[in-house]
């Protein structure tokens, strides 16, 4: 199944482009990477200069592009293993 705004919370989040644009910590708005790992609360990116960040879902909101249109991701929506949130 292709990825889509309306499915993307069901989806496999590894390999997107995403910013953070919101944070509980105001230190991470602006961090831009390639989403390499997943975890149940911790997204693990890597920026352009090869550097690993780690993300706690819970704490951010995201934007990503799919399809050519720019999507915002509450990172609450997301929280859970890949595999469980994939079966939903």
């Amino acid at each position: 199944m292709p990825i889509t705004p309306r499915n993307i919370t069901k989806h496999e989040l590894i390999g997107l482009e995403i910013e953070v644009v919101e944070a509980k910590n105001k230190l991470l708005i602006g961090i831009k990477g390639k989403i390499i790992d997943e975890r149940k609360n911790i997204l693990i990116i890597e920026n352009s200069e090869g550097k690993i960040k780690k993300l706690i879902k819970e704490q951010i909101k995201f934007k990503t592009k799919i399809g050519g249109k720019t999507i915002i991701v509450d990172g609450k929506a997301i929280v859970g293993r890949p595999e469980e949130r994939i079966k939903k």
